[in-house]
């Protein structure tokens, strides 16, 4: 088989893929994808898109993003340059894992990948200069639905490689809401809509 699979022991629903890489005196050739194969995984796609970002300094963390309704997506991704701590936060209200965080290492050299489905919030702090991420989406960017939660949101308590002030952030990032103002506490006898 050319990819092995593993749920993730904190969030079982996050699925950790390692890729098998053929190797000879050239270098090596691994399969990064293969639909039937994601499938039969339980990861089914389709992705329809294809993102690539580049961080230049490490330190650079991007999220914690996702979509709501009706444009989730779940993401495939994938470090293709230098290292990165890849985070995804249960967001489903009433799943028993909500505010959970699964950490993972990501990097170039492994060429790891998880796969993160809907219902969970995702980012991701690179660990070197440089850092090349890519990530398949099974629904498109749409902007109107686009959402975040704070990176820093003490009720999530992600532990980053790097101290708050030498962190880098978009203003948007910084200003994100926290788990809490996003989705309330549920009252007695009052259901989510």
């Amino acid at each position: 088989m050319s990819f092995e699979f593993k749920p993730d022991a904190i969030l079982p629903e996050v699925i950790h893929v390692r890729p098998r890489r053929f190797g000879d005196s050239r270098g090596w050739f691994a399969e990064t994808f293969r639909a039937d194969v994601f499938a039969a995984a339980g990861i089914e796609g389709p992705f329809v898109q294809d993102n690539h970002s580049c961080s230049a300094p490490a330190g650079t963390i991007r999220g914690l993003h996702f979509q709501a309704e009706p444009n989730a997506q779940g993401k495939l991704v994938r470090c293709v340059r230098g290292r990165m701590l890849d985070v995804a936060v249960d967001i489903r209200p009433q799943s028993p894992g909500f505010g959970r965080v699964m950490q993972v290492e990501l990097d170039a050299a492994s060429g790891a990948m998880v796969f993160i489905p809907r219902g969970f919030a995702h980012g991701f702090c690179t660990l070197e200069d440089g850092v090349e991420v890519v990530y398949k989406t099974d629904a498109y960017y749409a902007p109107e639905q686009d959402r975040g939660i704070a990176h820093d949101d003490p009720a999530i308590g992600i532990d980053w490689p790097y101290p708050p002030d030498t962190r880098t952030l978009s203003d948007k990032d910084r200003a994100l809401p926290t788990l809490r103002e996003l989705f309330p506490p549920v009252e007695a006898g009052v259901t989510r809509p």
